[in-house]
């Protein structure tokens, strides 16, 4: 179930049921303790995949979708977000990287696509940020060579939560939706609250 303090996740949790995704919330990795960079007091606490979609009708990456939300009020800027992680900057409260550990640091790398695996049975995905708003150029993201070596070549995306807002409020129908985000967006409808611009 999405964490209620999360808005973010519960979007994408509805936005992958319209897709005709199976979902799941906070599915957890950690680098395995025989790692040879395996460090006791820095690896031992538990990261996330936010959510996991899961389609069983599609082939190819668009099968699974491994989605990091970043609530950020201030949004992504793609190139900003990769200079604070080289050069190790510390960002939010922590280093830069911290928040995209599996994009940068091999034994997470490797442990995150290893969670995806044992999640879904499956080695190919689409690693997915979803991002309150975007500055600048996804694809500056999602073509950055470090993070597609770590995902051993799946696809990145990045989407926003006005592209998944649109596409759901456009969907919706008079039937319930399965989500209380989506049954929000039904009464934001029927109230004549625009959500499209």
């Amino acid at each position: 179930m999405a964490s209620k303090e999360d808005i973010l996740e519960q979007l994408v949790e509805e936005f992958l049921i319209h897709r005709d995704y199976f979902v799941r919330h906070n599915v957890k990795f950690l680098p395995r303790r025989d790692h040879p960079d395996f460090v006791s007091n820095q690896d031992s606490n538990h990261s996330d995949i936010d959510v996991i979609g899961f389609n069983p009708k599609l082939t190819g990456p668009d099968r699974v979708w491994a989605v990091s939300c970043k609530s950020w009020q201030s949004g992504l800027n793609p190139a900003q977000e990769i200079k604070n992680i080289q050069e190790n900057k510390t960002i939010r409260g922590r280093e830069a990287w911290r928040g995209f550990r599996e994009l940068v640091v091999p034994k997470w790398s490797e442990a995150f696509i290893a969670s995806v695996k044992e999640a879904t049975g499956e080695q190919t995905f689409t690693y997915v940020t979803a991002v309150t708003h975007l500055k600048g150029s996804a694809q500056v993201w999602e073509m950055h060579p470090q993070f597609i070596s770590s995902m051993k070549g799946n696809p990145i995306k990045v989407i926003t939560l006005k592209e998944m807002l649109h596409e759901v409020s456009g969907a919706l129908s008079q039937t319930v939706a399965g989500t209380e985000f989506g049954r929000t967006l039904q009464l934001f409808k029927a109230a004549g609250i625009k959500l499209q611009d």
